[in-house]
């Protein structure tokens, strides 16, 4: 009967690596005359799914029982998939728990023992940049371009703050403000009476307010799904 065995080494003598999937060979040891054939798991390299392609190749190979310290949700349901008995839980020489496996001290089980990714080097799960932002900004910034601190992030999560982006769009209804839309140039010899003048302030801050209660219920959004 072939039994695999998580290994630091290449030999019967090697210690048993608690690690399934990201372990460094797995010795594969004929339980009749305790031959073996040392492999190299090159699943362990892997930035995901390591647990299932070392058990798709253990099964590849005619094991028929797995046994190794750790092992997470996803190998435990291959294996399992497989016909493929797991002991989890052992330490000692990989002729130590073979030897335990053919005199029946050894229990099956059937539930995992640690979480995906186990065994993996910190930080290798994160996409790039580690940090919130990914994108460029959070929904296209603000219409206006260089508003409220470079459209509230520039790719560098929550970015360089809500208001380093020349103040509000320079100023509150000038310029390129908020909106987005450029104010009429007035000429002083134009007839325009105060009336129109505060109907189209009015119509700015409205504008203004609309968007900004936009951008406040996105982030509201974004900050309940953390």
């Amino acid at each position: 009967m072939k039994v695999a065995v998580s290994s630091n080494g290449e030999n019967l003598d090697a210690q048993l690596d608690p690690r399934f999937g990201r372990c460094q060979f797995f010795l594969v040891v004929n339980s009749d005359d305790m031959s073996f054939e040392a492999c190299n798991n090159e699943s362990a390299v892997q930035g995901g799914g390591a647990g299932i392609q070392a058990a798709q190749f253990l099964a590849s190979q005619g094991v028929k029982a797995v046994i190794t310290g750790n092992c997470g949700p996803n190998a435990v349901q291959t294996l399992s998939a497989a016909g493929i008995e797991l002991f989890v839980g052992q330490t000692g020489t990989v002729k130590e728990v073979v030897e335990k496996f053919k005199k029946g001290k050894l229990s099956p089980t059937s539930e995992a023992t640690v979480d995906s990714h186990f065994g993996m080097a910190p930080g290798a799960a994160s996409g790039p940049g580690g940090g919130m932002g990914g994108g460029r900004n959070m929904g296209g910034g603000m219409s206006g371009g260089r508003s409220m601190g470079r459209g509230m992030g520039g790719g560098r999560g929550m970015g360089r703050g809500m208001g380093s982006g020349r103040a509000m769009g320079r100023r509150m209804g000038g310029g390129s403000g908020l909106s987005g839309q450029s104010t009429p140039t007035m000429k002083k010899s134009d007839p325009v009476s105060n009336d129109w003048k505060l109907g189209n302030l009015k119509k700015k801050a409205d504008d203004l307010n609309r968007q900004l209660e936009g951008i406040i219920t996105r982030i509201s959004q974004l900050e309940s799904r953390d």
